[in-house]
């Protein structure tokens, strides 16, 4: 059985050790960018299954990176963004964009799972 691939987009190392850390326990293989710019070319590269992003990134934010998927590439990939709260604004123009998910931050690593597992199961 092959494993789902899942990009997950975080600025923070030590929330995206922690994202990758409980993902890769649950059997999903997980690629990892630190900004935008990096998971735009990881989505392109590797056709993943599930894109996990934070919205506020250096380079890129979480928008440009829905707005890629959907707009450049043309894929339907499931997409789940997490933001801190206040954000409302960002977060209802990345559902515009196309996101399919919604997690504000700080969100439970179980919850995550049980979404991720909504999209890939």
């Amino acid at each position: 059985m092959t494993k789902h691939k899942i990009v997950i987009a975080e600025d923070n190392p030590t929330l995206l050790l922690l994202l990758k850390f409980k993902l890769e326990n649950e059997g999903f293989e997980l690629l990892t960018a630190s900004d935008g710019k990096e998971a735009m070319a990881l989505v392109e590269n590797q056709n993943p299954d599930l894109v996990l992003t934070d919205i506020m990134m250096p380079f890129n934010d979480g928008l440009e990176v829905i707005s890629h998927i959907r707009n450049k590439l043309k894929k339907e990939t499931p997409v789940i963004i997490f933001s801190t709260a206040g954000q409302e604004q960002m977060v209802l123009k990345a559902f515009e964009l196309g996101a399919n998910d919604f997690m504000p931050k700080p969100f439970s690593p179980e919850e995550l799972i049980v979404r991720v597992k909504r999209f890939l199961n």
